[in-house]
């Protein structure tokens, strides 16, 4: 155990981590130059194709320092705001981590809410400055911001560039220096932390463990604490780069299980594995489980595809836990799911990969967030989508979720940056300068003003530079109301919104606007209306397609025209009654993109 080092590398997004983890992998041999690719531990093709990490990935590397062989058991993990539940669970299974900042941008906001993370856990940091190969890097700025955040000496601060792999081995060597060798009893009963799991169609569900104390063998009966049900052992072993089968694992070790599992509410993440036949006393503290942010209804495009979406997004959920969901029905769309994501690009990375992984095609509902109401007779429910919202005359009172928001940002956007959060109704907390030209700004907000376009504006308005974390921060009172969008009459309760009183006449009249240029033209006249309750604030009209039937008319007294142009009119009214208009799915999408 005491040559064991289990460690994670953390980041802003961007900062270079994959690219690290591909470095360690060749200087330790652990992927031959013939499998070598970049961003080896990204296995996703959606992570490479957007350069991002999604899940965190574990692999085992061997390590020769000193004379002695030593196991250095690695985890990646995603550096987006949306996916900070992955890198909570990657800490949980370690006893230090790499804390990676990029030489030519200094600290910024994820870097530091990873920190908090690593620092609640009392886990060793490793700073390391990367892309110092790089002509704009300022490696003397970031280094005083490094000990400015740290409290660390300069000398402990470490310099690489991942990309050519100077420095690399100088990291290597501190893993096995400063983090600590895990604790724990091999001959204690067995109590493993399960971090993640994934779903494999041939052998059931695959759960990736760390062993806290005792010893776990193939062919061992062990039981989940959390579900009380046992299995039988099949296959237990490591994880390098494909994963490779073990007689025994011992305290401290990081590997995986196959035990023939077929239904994914059978695995929880941050459950213990024990023995059945000799327990232990109490289950290993789980992490926090995750509170969704953002609410969007799911559903197939073809009715009949609902048991399949099921399936899916239960198979999709153990690859990805914190994808919640329960089902829900639209008058509109038919039988679907209300999902809760972590975040826009979380929902926009969920929806890609039921279409790539599962083959369904599905739509999406507008997202929006979940608002406490109290009633006039004295209850108070939650409403998570518009369709729950009571009548206005059973409201007493709604409330809607802030977030407390840490941007960080170059001093010279500090002017846009405020009047953007500012037009989303924020409140200015807190300004604190980094450095001379860095600058934290600290806002509460309306969680429902950020769902939509927040992140994307932020980004433009600082040209890239601009960073944001954030956290729950209670409900406050809200003047809120619903926003309704009719098509000849008929609501379309999939375009549905709840938003801020003074807000809803742009929106409203916006969406018409949208709206008449993606719905294809009918044969008669489609009404676009937006409105609050009985009150309509917007129309716009796509006028019907039509037939000349004058043409044949050549002189002749106008009445003959007339009575043609009536028989169409008369046509086209009862056409209205019978058919009906669809909404391209188009639309649904170009409604989050008004802008």
């Amino acid at each position: 155990m005491q040559n064991i080092r289990n460690f994670s590398i953390i980041a802003h997004i961007d900062h270079g981590k994959s690219t690290l983890a591909d470095r360690m992998l060749e200087y330790t041999g652990t992927v031959s130059q013939r499998d070598m690719q970049d961003q080896v531990l990204d296995d996703m093709d959606l992570e490479k194709e957007r350069g991002i990490t999604i899940k965190s990935h574990a692999i085992q590397m061997n390590y020769r320092h000193g004379g002695q062989d030593y196991v250095l058991n690695l985890i990646d993990t995603p550096g987006h705001v949306d996916f900070s539940y992955e890198v909570s669970r990657s800490i949980a299974a370690c006893e230090g981590v790499i804390l990676v900042v990029d030489a030519t941008q200094g600290i910024q906001a994820q870097t530091i809410s990873n920190l908090y993370l690593a620092l609640e856990n009392d886990l060793t940091i490793i700073p390391v400055m990367n892309k110092i190969d790089l002509d704009s890097a300022m490696p003397e700025e970031v280094a005083d911001e490094i000990v400015d955040l740290l409290g660390c000496d300069r000398e402990e601060i470490l310099s690489c560039s991942a990309k050519t792999g100077v420095g690399v081995p100088e990291i290597l060597e501190a893993i096995v220096n400063r983090i600590p060798a895990p604790h724990g009893d091999p001959s204690a009963p067995l109590q493993a932390l399960v971090f993640d799991s994934v779903f494999n169609p041939f052998r059931g569900i695959i759960s990736y463990f760390r062993i806290v104390n005792g010893t776990l063998r193939t062919g061992d009966w062990v039981k989940f604490v959390s579900t009380g049900k046992d299995y039988h052992a099949d296959e237990v072993g490591v994880l390098r780069l494909s994963m490779e089968p073990r007689k025994e694992m011992r305290a401290g070790d990081v590997g995986y299980i196959i035990s023939g599992i077929k239904s994914s509410k059978e695995v929880r993440v941050g459950d213990t594995i024990t023995h059945v036949e000799q327990p232990c006393e109490n289950a290993i503290e789980g992490f926090k489980s995750v509170k969704p942010m953002v609410f969007a209804g799911v559903y197939p495009v073809d009715t009949d595809d609902y048991e399949e979406l099921r399936a899916s997004i239960e198979k999709l959920q153990l690859n990805d836990a914190s994808l919640t969901y329960e089902p829900e029905s639209s008058l509109a769309l038919g039988f679907g799911f209300r999902c809760g994501f972590l975040g826009l690009l979380h929902m926009e990375i969920v929806q890609e990969r039921l279409t790539r992984e599962f083959n369904m095609d599905v739509i999406t509902t507008v997202p929006n967030v979940q608002y406490k109401v109290q009633l006039t007779n004295g209850n108070e429910i939650d409403v998570y989508n518009p369709s729950g919202m009571p009548e206005p005359n059973n409201i007493a009172e709604v409330y809607e979720p802030y977030i407390h928001a840490q941007i960080i940002t170059k001093s010279d956007y500090i002017g846009p940056v405020i009047k953007l959060c500012m037009d989303k109704r924020g409140l200015l907390k807190n300004q604190t300068y980094l450095t001379t030209d860095r600058i934290e700004i600290t806002f509460d907000l309306p969680l429902g003003e950020v769902v939509f376009d927040f992140y994307d504006k932020l980004k433009s308005i600082s040209k890239g530079y601009a960073s944001l974390d954030y956290y729950l921060n209670g409900f406050r009172p809200s003047k809120l109301v619903k926003l309704e969008i009719l098509l000849n009459g008929d609501p379309v309760d999939a375009l549905s919104t709840l938003t801020y009183v003074d807000n809803a006449y742009p929106i409203g009249r916006r969406m018409c606007e949208k709206l008449k240029e993606l719905i294809p033209r009918q044969q008669f006249d489609v009404a676009i209306q937006a409105a609050i309750g009985s009150k309509i604030i917007a129309r716009e009209t796509v006028k019907a397609v039509r037939k000349d039937v004058t043409a044949k008319c050549y002189g002749g007294d106008i009445t003959r025209k007339r009575k043609l142009l009536e028989k169409q009119k008369e046509g086209k009214k009862r056409m209205r009654q019978v058919g009906n208009v669809e909404v391209p799915q188009s639309a649904f999408l170009a409604v989050l993109k008004l802008d």
